[in-house]
């Protein structure tokens, strides 16, 4: 028999009368409760999925993020946030692959005492591994993006805090913007100087927010050549009702079409690679990280806003895309000098890959620790909780060796993936695969000659067979299919983070990976 929660039904009312009551003139019928013991939320698919196997008839599991959807960018609706009230248990992959604002979602509306387990780190005390996010993107111009350090303990910072990074002054011959633009091709403006800076509201259109520990790549836009100075401020806002830290304020130099030692003497300068500008949430510091061979964090060098300038080379021009959605750069067609996202896809992230299920040995470490979560939350349904997840782990078992056994027989040299997504390091490192590269650099303008050149010799040198999309990727990566085209190679389907009306479980989704693998690089 289902047990009965007043409290879950008591806040499910609630929080539809919220909805009734703060919608948009249409009332939300609220959907009504499960017979299951216990009500799940997952974020994404894939562990909605696991959670089934391992709940059974016990659970309802809900999923936040809907199949086909990116879990990187997708914003929770009124409707979400319902589910997560009325949840008897949370489940998160965390590891800062989820949109922030899904975190938030769960965390600020969860009941006090429900589980909320990120699974990707807890999973590591079921012997999952983890390894390193790798970038190392080969780029004509710096790649610059934004980087928040440290975890502002000192100020109650938790993983739903935000890290705000606001541009507040702009000196130079024309404007300047940074935007981001996200898996389906629509920008986010993070800092806009063409309509000034207003300090009376916090800077709020001009200010990019990150999760604590976080770093996210972004496009820099200069609209003319000279020296520029770019003021930005740092403030930290522990939780939503909280009035922002101030950090520090600091101001930066760039070199747009002009020769950097010009500028200034005796400044590093920062023209290939990787560079931050990083928050530092423990030192109240605002400073640049640098790797010029492209590292994370672990290889960057600390230098102050004094100390470098940063180079918008001439090679950085391109012209502003005919699309309406980048009206804000100005007219279609004009000038620009631009420092190019560099990956596919709305990409805040840490510096550890999360992409953790494309190794089956991690879900097996997802299941037990969904297995002792359920259970504690459900003791009377122990028995069936272990016995779901012994059933499914043998699958998962068997899952594994085929994948290995797979790809195996495709040759050594053959392996190598060139994808529309960095979502696949798991998968290289445990069944033997080598991630060649990606769609292109910038996604936020059509690739360039000199990036298809390198996308053409990267598949030519090394002999790759086929490339392959993600589904719900397809429409961004008209340039690899041309290229591949031209080359005479075959574009094939590989998944990623989602699930779509062909490939509805996690299973089937890793044996359709393995055989499409083997297929086209075999």
């Amino acid at each position: 028999m289902a047990r009965i929660r007043p409290a879950a039904r008591a806040a499910a009312l609630l929080v539809g009368a919220a909805v009734l009551i703060g919608g948009s003139g249409c009332a939300t019928t609220a959907t009504p409760q499960s017979d299951a013991d216990l009500q799940v939320i997952a974020t994404t698919g894939i562990l909605r999925d696991v959670a089934e196997h391992v709940g059974g008839d016990r659970v309802s599991v809900t999923s936040l993020v809907p199949d086909s959807a990116d879990p990187h960018t997708y914003e929770p609706s009124l409707r979400d946030v319902r589910n997560v009230v009325t949840a008897d248990v949370a489940f998160s992959n965390y590891m800062l692959l989820e949109e922030h604002s899904i975190i938030k979602t769960l965390d600020a509306n969860l009941r006090e005492g429900v589980p909320n387990i990120s699974l990707a780190e807890g999973a590591v005390k079921y012997a999952a591994e983890i390894i390193p996010l790798v970038e190392n993107v080969s780029l004509d111009t710096v790649w610059l993006g934004l980087r928040a350090a440290g975890d502002g303990t000192e100020y109650g910072a938790t993983r739903s805090s935000d890290v705000l990074v606001s541009a507040t002054a702009v000196t130079g011959p024309g404007d300047v913007f940074g935007y981001l633009t996200g898996t389906f091709g629509d920008p986010e403006v993070y800092f806009d100087s063409s309509d000034g800076f207003d300090q009376a509201t916090g800077y709020r259109g001009d200010t990019a927010r990150l999760p604590v520990d976080a770093h996210t790549h972004m496009s820099w836009v200069f609209t003319a050549p000279g020296r520029y100075e770019l003021t930005l401020e740092t403030r930290l806002q522990a939780d939503q009702n909280a009035k922002p830290v101030k950090l520090a304020t600091e101001t930066f130099t760039f070199a747009v079409g002009i020769n950097p030692a010009d500028v200034a003497e005796d400044h590093t300068i920062l023209d290939l690679g990787h560079a931050d500008f990083t928050a530092n949430l423990d030192t109240d510091e605002l400073y640049v990280q640098y790797d010029a061979e492209g590292g994370g964090e672990g290889t960057q060098t600390v230098y102050a806003a004094d100390e470098v300038v940063i180079e918008v080379p001439s090679t950085a021009i391109a012209e502003i895309p005919a699309s309406s959605q980048f009206n804000f750069l100005g007219e279609a067609g004009a000038q620009i000098y631009q420092l190019p996202q560099a990956v596919l896809g709305k990409h805040v992230h840490g510096e550890i890959d999360p992409h953790l299920w494309q190794n089956v040995r991690n879900v097996m470490a997802y299941a037990e620790l969904m297995r002792d979560t359920l259970t504690e939350q459900d003791p009377a349904g122990a028995k069936e909780y272990r016995d779901n997840t012994d059933t499914y782990l043998a699958e998962l078992d068997e899952l594994d060796g085929y994948l290995q056994a797979t790809i195996d027989t495709i040759p050594a040299a053959d392996r190598q993936l060139v994808t529309t997504h960095d979502a696949f390091a798991y998968l290289a490192d445990a069944y033997g695969l080598d991630v060649a590269g990606f769609v292109t650099p910038n996604p936020a303008t059509e690739p360039s000659l000199a990036d298809r050149r390198k996308l053409t010799e990267t598949i030519r040198n090394l002999g790759v067979p086929a490339v392959f999309l993600e589904p719900n990727l397809v429409a961004r990566a008209s340039t690899l299919t041309e290229v591949a085209g031209e080359q005479g190679i075959e574009v094939c389907t590989i998944y990623g983070d989602t699930f779509d009306a062909t490939v509805t479980s996690y299973v089937e989704m890793m044996r359709f990976n393995a055989d499409s693998l083997l297929r086209c690089l075999g």
